[in-house]
């Protein structure tokens, strides 16, 4: 007969839930695990948990019969119907105030959804994003928690211990709000995590095409760069990238690795979302497309022998465009997480979910994949203004910006003369400048509106919310189309 004495159970014993078990046993917890595949609970008990307080189940019913009231349960299982599948099995079995808990990279509708559904039951529900990959989930790693508020008193404690702390001891994992604004929180770290990657990829691209330095260059470049603003995980890593040799010819094995770029979805839904709430979400945006255009690997070949540009040439100084490039990559990081942050804001005010910015930004700054000091200045931007529209209109982020401009436009106009694509950096400097624009072509766009559709328009010499219609031709009539905003 099983002992009731686990803390927590777990399904699904992949990388991730294998080492946040770990994770969490290091820390006092009792842990009971199950996965569909016994056999892999068999293997997980005699190889990494053989001698600690890890429970072993070869039924959902076991594992549910081995755990303390209320009791919780942890789903690391594929994001989709498997999740359904799995809470299908798992909540007849429970009874009101026990607790079931989403770690997977699941789309926060379904969150909402799964919660709605299961409160009904009087089951608690929390939706949770996760990151920090196989390292941070043995470690400490990011947990962005939402759901079930009542839920999350009982598993506070387990998550704030297992999480990655903060330079001052601050756990990176606090609740975020209701429904899914976990995994609508984790969905936004994510698309910030594209536009980071593509921004370093671009970097790369300027320092490499035009500026003609090597991986050993390279790998002394971002040394450099992860000791002062752009200190980050994954300005560090890609440090490591470019000093790590092909253990069979010795190139650097960057070299060698096919320029195709692959993504599970997460950047997608956060397009799809601004699209939807009407966030210009410029970079992250044009960084989903790049990897899309990444992947064309056979279309761009043969495209590359009938279309022609011109060869990259650098005529500025090396060490001076080396300088350039790290100051559009850092004001360009700056526009990703403006855009990323006021993402958020938009869906905070659509749900009523209260997201705390400054909070989020905390919980990112360590464990996650996006960590960095950058994360810091974010916090104190939002303590100094919870109601903070736009990170670029705040007095420290203006200041950088208006810093690193100058380099940012230097890098941008030789990649472009040098027939480099720079989607990202490209996209995060309109932004820039539109943003700071008062005035902006969109005056003719709304007359040609009106002048095919009768869609009307505003007059910047009357109030806003009059509109106007023309009859352009003088055979329309004055009937105009029906004025909305989607």
């Amino acid at each position: 007969m099983t002992t009731v004495s686990a803390d927590i159970g777990l399904i699904g014993l992949a990388v991730m839930g294998e080492n946040l078990v770990l994770n969490m046993e290091s820390h006092g917890f009792t842990v009971a695990v199950f996965n569909r595949t016994v056999a892999r609970v068999e293997e997980f008990l005699a190889g990494r948990a053989r001698g600690k307080n890890i429970i072993g189940c070869r039924s959902v019913q076991e594992l549910v019969a081995a755990l303390k009231r209320p009791r919780k349960v942890m789903m690391m299982v594929k994001a989709g119907s498997a999740v359904d599948q799995v809470i299908a099995e798992v909540a007849p079995l429970l009874e009101p105030g026990d607790i079931l808990i989403d770690g997977g990279n699941t789309h926060y509708p379904d969150t909402t959804r799964r919660m709605r559904e299961l409160r009904e039951k009087g089951i608690g529900y929390i939706g949770t994003g996760v990151s920090g990959g196989e390292e941070g989930a043995l470690r400490g790693p990011s947990i962005m928690p939402g759901g079930d508020p009542a839920a999350w008193p009982h598993v506070k404690p387990i998550f704030q211990a297992i999480a990655a702390k903060a330079p001052d001891g601050s756990p990176c994992c606090d609740w975020v709000g209701a429904e899914g604004a976990g995994h609508y929180v984790k969905m936004v770290h994510n698309g910030i995590e594209y536009g980071d990657m593509q921004l370093i990829g671009e970097a790369y691209h300027l320092l490499s095409r035009l500026a003609g330095l090597d991986a050993a260059a390279l790998h002394e470049v971002f040394a450099r760069w992860n000791k002062g603003k752009l200190d980050s995980y994954l300005i560090e890593i890609t440090r490591d990238i470019f000093g790590y040799r092909d253990p069979e010819s010795g190139q650097p094995l960057v070299d060698l690795i096919l320029d195709a770029a692959g993504q599970k979805g997460t950047g997608k839904w956060m397009v799809a979302s601004a699209t939807e709430l009407g966030v210009p979400l410029t970079l992250i945006t044009e960084a989903v497309f790049a990897r899309c255009l990444s992947a064309q690997k056979e279309e761009r070949v043969a495209a590359a022998a009938i279309l022609h540009g011109p060869q990259p040439h650098l005529t500025a100084e090396r060490e001076a465009f080396i300088n350039d490039v790290e100051m559009a990559l850092y004001a360009s990081k700056i526009i990703s997480y403006a855009q990323g942050f006021a993402l958020l804001n938009a869906m905070a005010q659509e749900t009523g979910w209260n997201i705390n910015n400054g909070a989020v930004a905390l919980m990112w700054r360590g464990g996650c994949i996006i960590r960095s000091v950058f994360l810091g200045k974010i916090k104190e931007a939002f303590d100094r203004n919870p109601g903070l529209h736009n990170l670029l209109v705040d007095p420290y982020f203006a200041g950088e910006i208006e810093g690193a401009q100058a380099g940012w436009r230097r890098a941008v106009m030789a990649g472009i003369a040098g027939g480099l694509p720079l989607p990202a950096m490209s996209a995060a400097l309109a932004y820039y400048d539109g943003y700071r624009s008062a005035r902006l072509p969109a005056n003719l766009l709304q007359a040609q509106r009106d002048y095919f559709g009768a869609h009307t328009y505003e007059r910047v010499d009357r109030p806003r919310g009059q509109f106007f219609h023309t009859n352009w031709t003088g055979r329309g009539g004055t009937t105009a189309s029906t004025t909305y905003n989607v």
